[in-house]
């Protein structure tokens, strides 16, 4: 849809509600990026929470940095 052009009314479903719609409150956020990543259903098994996946990659991380470190040497 071009800058400008209005969207048909009849394209708007009925229990769509807007009243209270704050524009652009995610805006910045949004701008910042993100990363999504799915996990498989038995990878996702193994950690209770998202906390626990970004522990255990931080925890790997290190490994494979100490691990090149090493290896540099």
């Amino acid at each position: 849809m071009k800058k400008g052009t209005k969207q048909n009314d009849s394209d708007m479903q009925a229990e769509y509600e807007f009243a209270d719609g704050v524009r652009g409150k995610y805006a910045r956020r949004y701008a910042q990026g993100t990363n999504v990543v799915v996990l498989e259903p038995d990878v996702a098994r193994a950690f209770p929470n998202a906390k626990a996946v970004n522990g255990s990659l931080r925890a790997l991380a290190k490994i494979i940095r100490e691990q090149k470190s090493a290896a540099g040497r």
